[in-house]
């Protein structure tokens, strides 16, 4: 792979639902492809990223902390949508280590930690890089049932 490439979203063996990979291993793998970081973004969680931290930096890789988070949809809370938060600084970090705590203290349905829009502020935001949850996020879901207007005006929020 080329060292221009790097893997923003992630899954680790905490991510307890759908992830498999190892930490050693999955940084070595990165390492050995010759990619200068990676971003572990675990599914609700951030159990691995004391561990993935020394991983990389031993390996020399610059670790990418981020969460997979699910926020609730308004119409179907047992639909919620995808979306991936990174973060960017230390005031970044502060805030997704709020939200993830926020969504199992008050968010939870069905078992599942959950985020309500409402609490993805541009304050509660700050210093972190979201992506879009593909065509599981909120866009892309639209984008796939064919509704170009519901997928811009949800853009617009951003």
């Amino acid at each position: 792979m080329s060292a221009d490439f790097v893997h923003l979203h992630v899954h680790s063996e905490f991510s307890l639902v759908d992830g498999v990979a190892r930490i050693k291993p999955l940084v070595g793998a990165v390492a050995d492809a010759g990619m200068p970081a990676v971003a572990l973004t675990d599914q609700s969680n951030m159990f691995a990223l004391v561990r993935f931290y020394k991983a990389a930096m031993g390996a020399g890789l610059k670790p990418l902390c981020g969460v997979d988070l699910l926020v609730r949809n308004p119409e179907d809370s047992n639909q919620p949508f995808r979306l991936v938060l990174l973060v960017q600084s230390n005031t970044g970090y502060r805030r997704l280590t709020e939200l993830v705590s926020r969504s199992y203290r008050e968010g939870q349905h069905l078992g599942r930690p959950m985020v309500d829009p409402d609490w993805l502020t541009p304050e509660s935001c700050a210093g972190l890089i979201a992506l879009s949850g593909a065509r599981d996020g909120d866009v892309g879901r639209a984008l796939l049932a064919g509704n170009n207007a519901l997928a811009e005006a949800r853009l617009a929020l951003v």
